[in-house]
């Protein structure tokens, strides 16, 4: 797992970022016939938000889910019951993601945003996973900031995990 986001837009402006990302997601989602999907628990919607704004998103962009509520998490998107702010939730909520909206990958980010701890988590801990039929990858990162920050620095770190895992497709 990593514990930092691997990409750090040039003067720290990550709404750019992601829309930036968002694009080459879009370009080589595109270029593979790839359907891309979302599961969003602390960002909220921001991930889908900056997919669907990219170019020709109709196209590849299957759409998302925005489980906030544990109970969402479970009855929705098939997420075993327990614990929501960890890596297996992460995997869980892509996975289920990628099933419901029958798209080839899917991208989901949990964790808690803050500004309390959680579940035996400090604000800013972030699990972001990826599932596609090639298997499963999860992230955690621990983030600084408020939870406006957080959510931002989630949403360029879902982004770009879905990049490397679109370009390994």
């Amino acid at each position: 797992m990593n514990p930092t986001s691997r990409w750090t837009p040039a003067g720290g402006d990550r709404v750019n970022a992601a829309a930036e990302l968002a694009e080459r997601v879009g370009v080589a989602a595109l270029e593979k016939g790839l359907r891309i999907a979302v599961a969003e628990s602390l960002t909220s919607g921001a991930i889908a938000s900056r997919l669907g704004a990219a170019p020709e998103a109709g196209v590849w962009f299957a759409g998302g889910v925005v489980a906030y509520a544990a109970e969402t998490k479970f009855r929705v998107l098939n997420v075993d019951r327990g614990p929501v702010a960890n890596a297996r939730c992460a995997v869980q909520l892509a996975r289920g993601c990628v099933e419901l909206l029958g798209a080839d990958l899917a991208v989901a980010v949990t964790g808690v945003g803050g500004p309390d701890p959680d579940e035996g988590h400090p604000p800013g801990t972030v699990y972001v996973a990826v599932s596609s039929a090639a298997g499963q990858t999860v992230d955690r990162h621990k983030f600084d900031g408020p939870p406006g920050e957080v959510v931002e620095q989630a949403t360029v770190a879902a982004i770009e995990m879905l990049r490397a895992a679109v370009d390994k497709l």
